[in-house]
């Protein structure tokens, strides 16, 4: 088979493409390195990534795990639909793509991959809630226009007979990795025992107050998170397997080397914070900050959209 050689320069103009959509997602990488000046050359596993649809003149996917359901916690949300917050977040990724189209021609679009069915049994949040919260989410990209997202959830893969928790069984037993093997990795390796302690610090806060003891009740987060450890490796596999060569987004913190990269989607003073664990203060200056629903009613009066609570509004 006859190869055509690539132009001169094209391989060098690849790069800089490359480099500039990776300097336009910088800003907002989620991370618990110190120091956020890093250039593009300090990721190379993402400009891996970039490189396959740049050089081929294709759109940019990228794929993101997250969007599951709102926590169960009434502290933390308002409610068990999208609110404000996800509004929000959903406006800022799309224009994070419309604004890699215009250093990418063919321009960029992203996956949410609704990842709430996969541990709804770990999270303690009912499917029906969960299926609820995906349907409103498809709602509300339709109704915003936001034309580079889609929804990719459970249902996209199995369909709608089997029932969610065969869905769960199948995706844990093809993908997941061996509980020993996660435990081992937890005790030697930093990212790891900061991603357990994170999801603990959530399971446990989300646990019903009379569930038990204060120790029981941690005893059962600490227990749970190995768990969602392993389905969250599990999606990743099933996410890779169904879209390949996409860029792998994360909402959880980073280090510098992860085939995937954190992004954070909105500003919170807990580099954990996402939209579905918190709700939105809007500041007096426009700002608006991710904050617990009992830190964001001190400080703002509810707000309502289409009847109903969407965040606070401070002043």
């Amino acid at each position: 088979m006859l190869t055509v050689p690539a132009p001169p320069g094209a391989h060098t103009e690849v790069q800089a493409v490359c480099a500039a959509v990776l300097a336009t997602l910088l800003p907002h990488r989620r991370t618990l390195d110190t120091g956020h000046d890093d250039t593009p050359d300090a990721f190379p596993a993402q400009l891996r990534q970039l490189a396959a649809p740049v050089a081929a003149d294709r759109p940019i996917v990228f794929t993101l795990p997250g969007f599951p359901c709102k926590s169960p916690n009434p502290a933390k949300v308002l409610g068990h639909l999208p609110d404000e917050g996800e509004r929000l977040a959903l406006r800022f990724l799309d224009g994070l793509c419309a604004r890699i189209a215009a250093l990418h021609p063919p321009g960029a679009r992203m996956v949410i991959c609704s990842d709430g069915h996969v541990f709804s049994d770990l999270i303690q949040v009912p499917d029906r809630d969960i299926d609820a919260y995906a349907d409103a989410l498809r709602t509300l990209i339709h109704d915003e226009g936001l034309t580079r997202l889609e929804v990719f959830d459970l249902r996209d893969v199995y369909g709608q007979e089997l029932s969610h928790d065969a869905k769960r069984s199948l995706v844990h037993e093809r993908y997941a990795p061996p509980l020993d093997l996660l435990r081992s990795r937890t005790r030697g390796d930093e990212p790891t025992r900061r991603l357990y302690q994170g999801i603990t610090k959530f399971l446990f806060e989300d646990s019903a107050p009379g569930a038990g003891t204060r120790s029981a009740r941690q005893r059962g987060a600490r227990r749970r998170a190995y768990g969602v450890m392993q389905r969250s490796h599990a999606w990743g596999e099933l996410i890779a397997a169904h879209h390949p060569g996409a860029f792998r987004l994360s909402i959880h913190p980073q280090p510098r080397g992860s085939a995937k990269f954190g992004i954070r989607l909105l500003d919170s003073p807990d580099v954990w914070m996402t939209p579905w664990h918190s709700c939105v203060l809007e500041h007096a200056d426009g700002r608006r900050e991710l904050l617990h629903r009992a830190d964001a009613e001190r400080l703002g009066r509810p707000v309502l959209r289409q009847g109903r609570p969407s965040h606070f509004a401070a002043g």
